[in-house]
Formats: structure tokens, sequence, C-alpha cells
């Protein structure tokens, strides 16, 4: 993503009206939206609305001119909302949502402290730890990628920059079978028999709800960030990074989280 390149706007990744499509996601929405979720669920859910509001305020605040304590008039005039109901025994529906829009809808037990969301979004979900919501964490990082370099097919360097990822969010010394670095190894292989660009799996494929593919998850360090950066040009022809790219993502999270 370049310096002159437009914010990512609500309408960029949730169906909404034009009137909140239009505006775009600044860090305090996402901030509110993580507070309104951990006040009414008991945490932040992986890969939900809040961390996805999270990742693209994070992302504008580098490159699309974006103040750390911006928020939307939407947001601080008309607020954000997170509510449940039971739907049948045994579920509840969860809403979310953003100036009285719904941007988030889904289903998850109606045990009180879990769920999750996105534009619609599976009940199963993982607890994430509380963070301060000016830290980004490693998946956080990857689904930053998916944003700014989300067409870009995912080719042995992605796969391994990835995969390097998994394993420090992780602490497990291994990729996770079935995790988010073994698809993107599986989606690298496939796409090297795929001679047509159209039909590669790509990056948003892959790392749009990384989150949730994340056994466990943490805030990116130089270190991190440079054991990804090490990864991805280790597997490429050229020494050097896509840009936007996952290790290139990696680096601005841990840049961002140095500030």
């Amino acid at each position: 993503m370049s310096q002159e390149q437009q914010p990512i706007k609500y309408g960029d990744v949730f169906e909404v009206s034009e009137k909140l499509a239009s505006k775009p996601m600044l860090p305090k929405d996402a901030a509110t939206m993580q507070s309104a979720e951990n006040k009414e669920l008991g945490h932040i859910p992986k890969g939900g609305p809040a961390s996805i509001m999270q990742s693209a305020a994070a992302l504008n605040r580098r490159f699309g001119g974006v103040g750390r304590d911006d928020m939307t008039d939407v947001a601080r005039n008309e607020g954000v909302d997170v509510s449940q109901e039971d739907l049948v025994e045994g579920t509840r529906i969860v809403t979310e949502s953003v100036g009285g829009e719904v941007i988030a809808q889904y289903t998850h037990p109606s045990t009180r402290g879990s769920g999750a969301g996105g534009k619609e979004v599976g009940a199963e979900q993982s607890p994430t730890p509380n963070v301060d919501a000016d830290v980004v964490t490693i998946g956080e990082a990857l689904e930053l990628a998916a944003l700014s370099a989300g067409d870009k097919p995912v080719d042995e360097s992605d796969a391994a920059a990835i995969q390097a990822a998994e394993v420090r969010a992780t602490g497990l010394g291994h990729v996770v079978p079935g995790g988010v670095g073994a698809e993107a190894q599986h989606a690298a292989a496939i796409n090297t028999r795929t001679t047509r660009d159209e039909q590669k799996t790509k990056l948003s494929d892959v790392l749009t709800d990384a989150t949730s593919k994340l056994k466990e998850d943490k805030p990116v360090t130089k270190e991190d960030a440079e054991g990804v950066v090490g990864a991805e040009i280790r597997n490429k022809a050229e020494p050097a990074t896509h840009p936007g790219g996952v290790a290139a993502s990696m680096a601005t999270a841990a840049n961002m989280n140095k500030d």
C-alpha cells in the first residue's frame, strides 16, 4: 500500500449503507468496539469485528494519514453496541453495530463470555488475551497483509513467511497441522500447478481470518518481524520482501508496537 492510497473504509470490509461505508476505519472506533465486546462477551473474539477494525485502523495509521486518537463522527455521536439474545435453547445470537447499523450478526453457545464476528462469522471461536488496543498481534499483522496485498497469489515465500509467523505466535516450535501455515503451504503447492492467476489462491483467501486460525497469538516484536522477513527472503529469487505482504506487514506491526 502506498502513501497515495485511500484509507480502508467500513464499506471495504462490512456490508453497510453508504452512511457508514464511506467512513474510514479509525483507531478509536476499533478500541471502542473492543471494549464493547469485552464487556458483553467477556473477551475480544479472534477474527471478530473489533479485531478486523483494529487491523484496518492500524494499516490506516501507517499509510492513510490517520492519528491514533481519531474516531469517526458516527461512532462518537451514535456509539457502538454489542448485544446478545436467546435464539434457541443453548444458543444465543450476537449482534454488533456501529451508529445503530449492524456490521455483524452470528450465533454461539449461550454461555456468556464467548463469541466473535465479521460480515458473517461462525459460532466456534477461541478466547484471545486482552491487550492494549494499540498493540498489533501476529494474527492481526497477517490480516494486514490480507488487506494490503490480498490479491497476490500465494507462493513459496509467502508460505514460508506465514509458517514462520505462526510458529512465533504459538511458541510451539513447529507448524500446526491444519493451521494457517499448513493452509498457506498447500495453497502455494496448488498455485505452482495453476497457470491462470485468477484461479490461484490469494493471500486474502488464506489470511483474512488469520487470528481465528492461530492456536495462540502475541504482540509482534522486532525479533518476530526479523524472523518472518528472513523466511520470506530466503524463499525468493530476489532479496526483497513483497510490498504490503506478510513480512512487510509484520515489520509495520513491529514498528507500530515500538512507538
